[in-house]
């Protein structure tokens, strides 16, 4: 099973709590970037939040490496414009065991900023997801050292969000992002926000290219089965990232909303979030 370019399609592969793991696929070239991007809306939101690119210096040769190579006049930013996906470059220094964010161009960022991240390890880009360091570290390290030109790996997850935007910034608590979600509509106002990353090494500079590809779509238009899916996935997120996700304000409405959706299933999972 591939990545697809849709919530629906990258739910069943999706990680949204539970182990921490990078569950990656080998992806074609075919199937690395979305076609036909909206230019129009990437356009707009990088005229709005132009703080979404910031570029060492470090990052001026990958980012020409890769605009050639996309036969895109410019750099990252250049590049990031006329695609679907935000784009970060990564790049290793010296005797460094680890890769530090260089460059970004990220217009529909997952609550974070990218002028807190640049110059990073990632171990400390990601301090904020509970266990990365203890589960998932050295297991990223040693891929991203052992990752060859020509080759593309992707992943994907999925977060509740309380916006249909495809720029997502956590700028409330939690329960108040959420305190309109009832069982009754969370259909139309809970929002299941994936991630479609791929990695990829640039041949001539050696940095590695990591894109984030935005897809976000209502609770109520998914499938009966990835609805499911995230009902059952629920205790899971709770017992370990739910405080960052959020989940504590949303869990026990989404729950409620699937089980009056899916028949049969409310045993099960009736208890989530009490």
């Amino acid at each position: 099973m591939t990545l697809g370019f849709s919530v629906n399609d990258l739910l069943p592969r999706a990680r949204g709590g539970g182990q921490l793991k990078m569950g990656l696929c080998a992806l074609t070239e075919n199937e690395w970037l979305q076609a036909e991007p909206d230019l129009a809306a990437r356009a707009a939101g990088f005229a709005a939040h132009p703080e979404g690119v910031q570029l060492s210096p470090d990052a001026e040769a990958p980012g020409r490496e890769l605009a050639a190579m996309l036969g895109v006049e410019g750099g990252l930013p250049e590049v990031a414009a006329v695609h679907h996906e935000d784009m970060c470059l990564l790049q290793r220094f010296g005797d460094e065991a680890f890769y530090r964010l260089i460059g970004a161009a990220v217009v529909w960022p997952s609550d974070w900023h990218p002028k807190d991240k640049m110059g990073l390890p990632l171990t400390a880009m990601h301090a904020p997801i509970q266990g990365y360091a203890e589960q998932l570290a050295s297991g990223v390290d040693h891929f991203m050292a052992k990752l060859k030109p020509g080759a593309i790996y992707g992943r994907c997850n999925w977060f509740i969000a309380p916006t249909g935007e495809r720029r997502w910034i956590a700028d409330l608590p939690a329960n108040e992002a959420f305190a309109h979600v009832t069982a009754q509509n969370a259909g139309t106002t809970l929002f299941v926000r994936s991630e479609r990353q791929t990695l990829r090494r640039l041949p001539e500079t050696g940095a590695i290219l990591f894109t984030i590809g935005i897809y976000v779509s209502p609770l109520g238009e998914l499938t009966p089965a990835n609805q499911q899916l995230l009902a059952s996935a629920m205790r899971g997120l709770l017992d370990g990232e739910g405080e960052r996700r959020g989940a504590t304000a949303y869990a026990q409405a989404l729950v409620g909303y699937v089980a009056l959706q899916v028949p049969g299933i409310s045993e099960p999972i009736a208890a989530v979030g009490g």
